[in-house]
């Protein structure tokens, strides 16, 4: 009488290691394509005039920004309306400037691009 085992067959194991395999391969393009587009908002709205990806021009880079937030569970929300409503003494007396012209969803994703940068 055999065994019945716990353990997955070698065959199933491979099978579920192909289909994240392919699920992984499916899901990039997307990520690749989010992650290109709010960087290409960044660029279109000027944030790259004042914010390096890494170090501080007028206002903090991209990263520094992410650094500082990494573990904030609220900081999506509170970066897409410091984007739209501007903000003051966060990183120091350098002034960001009110973006009204950028709307809800441009803002939630430009704050999703940058809490997504690496550490600097």
């Amino acid at each position: 009488m055999p065994l019945i085992s716990d353990r997955p067959s070698s065959n199933n194991r491979k099978l579920l290691q192909l289909s994240l395999l392919v699920l992984f391969l499916i899901s990039c393009p997307a990520f690749a394509a989010a992650v290109d587009g709010a960087q290409a908002l960044a660029r279109d709205h000027g944030c790259l005039a004042c914010h390096g990806m890494l170090r501080k021009q007028v206002g903090p880079g991209f990263a520094q920004i992410a650094d500082r937030y990494r573990n904030d569970a609220a900081a999506p929300s509170r970066l897409a309306g410091k984007i739209q409503g501007g903000s003051v003494g966060t990183w120091g007396r350098v002034i960001m400037p009110r973006q009204s012209h950028v709307t809800d969803e441009e803002a939630k994703a430009l704050a999703g691009w940058v809490l997504s940068q690496p550490p600097p």
